[in-house]
């Protein structure tokens, strides 16, 4: 089992259970599930889904790399708020007055 290389061993806690689901006896009996904490950053993963304990260490240590380098990336910048222009405005109250034009030569002459 290869650790990634921005990880060091000392800086993990393995700890081991029994993984619920189906399975059997096998799954019953023997300790395959794997929970991986990373002591540094506090980050805990765990792997049940297979069935024996080296293959869920592997599991264990990719999801560990992969939340650290989540983790890791610089945060979103945040987003500004934006109005739209006062030519935007104008072109849209624009529009909505033609319409209504539009609209009202369509009415029956007021008054007859």
């Amino acid at each position: 089992m290869d650790l990634p290389p921005n990880i060091e061993e000392n800086d993990l806690l393995w700890e081991f259970f029994r993984a619920s689901g189906p399975g059997g006896q096998h799954r019953n009996k023997t300790e395959t599930g794997v929970r991986l904490t990373h002591l540094p950053s506090g980050i805990v993963v765990t792997a049940t889904e297979r069935r024996s304990q080296h293959q869920n260490r592997e599991v264990a240590l990719l999801r560990l790399a992969d939340a650290l380098a989540e983790k890791s990336k610089p945060p979103p910048k945040p987003r500004r708020p934006t109005k739209p222009t006062k030519a935007a405005k104008r072109r849209r109250l624009e529009a909505k007055k033609q319409r209504g034009q539009i609209k009202a030569l369509r009415r029956s002459p007021a008054g007859d």
